[in-house]
C-alpha cells in the first residue's frame, strides 16, 4: 500500500471509530434522559431521536472500521493476524456491531411506543437496557481506542512465524 493510500485509509478508520464513539455518548445521553426523566414530551423527543441516530449513525459508523481496520492492518507492518492487539480491535468491533444489530428491534420498539405516546411503565426493562447496552457499548469502543494507541506487546504465534521469516529471508 502506498503511503498516500495508508494515510488516506488511517485517516478514514480514526474518524469512523472516533466517530462511532462519540454517536454512542450522544446515545447513551438520549436513554438516560429517556429514563429518568418525568416530562412526556422530552422522554418521547428521546426516543424518536435515538432511532434516529441508530439507524443513520451508529449502524453506518459500526461497519466502517470492520471494512478500513483490516484494510489497514494488511497494508502496514502490524498485519492483521500478528499482534493480539489488532486480534482484541477486531473482535471488539465486530461483537459491538453484531450486539448493535439486536438492539436495533428493541430502539424501534421504543422510538414507535413513543411515537405512539403508548410508553407505559413496562417499558421500563427495555428503557434500563438502552442505558446498560449504550454505556457498555461506550466501554468497548474506548477499550478499542486504548488499543490502537497503547498497542500492547505481544505477538500470535503466526506474527513470530512471520517476523522470524522476514529476517532469515532479509539480506544484511
Amino acid at each position: 500500500m502506498s503511503r498516500g493510500l495508508r494515510k488516506f485509509v488511517l485517516t478514514a478508520h480514526i474518524t469512523f471509530a472516533v466517530s462511532w464513539l462519540g454517536t454512542v455518548a450522544g446515545f447513551l445521553a438520549f436513554a438516560i434522559v429517556g429514563l429518568t426523566n418525568q416530562d412526556d414530551q422530552i422522554v418521547r423527543s428521546a426516543y424518536l431521536a435515538m432511532d434516529l441516530i441508530t439507524r443513520f449513525v451508529i449502524l453506518p459508523l459500526s461497519f466502517a472500521p470492520l471494512l478500513t481496520g483490516p484494510i489497514l492492518s494488511l497494508g502496514t507492518p502490524w498485519g492483521l493476524f500478528r499482534h493480539y492487539w489488532i486480534i482484541a480491535k477486531l473482535i471488539i468491533t465486530a461483537l459491538s456491531t453484531i450486539i448493535l444489530l439486536i438492539h436495533l428491534q428493541p430502539i424501534y420498539y421504543l422510538s414507535s411506543a413513543a411515537l405512539e405516546g403508548t410508553l407505559s411503565n413496562a417499558d421500563r426493562g427495555l428503557q434500563i437496557q438502552m442505558v446498560v447496552a449504550s454505556a457498555a457499548a461506550l466501554i468497548a469502543l474506548l477499550v478499542a481506542n486504548f488499543l490502537a494507541v497503547y498497542k500492547p506487546k505481544g505477538m500470535t504465534p503466526y506474527g513470530w512465524r512471520k517476523q522470524y521469516i522476514e529476517r532469515i529471508q532479509s539480506p544484511e
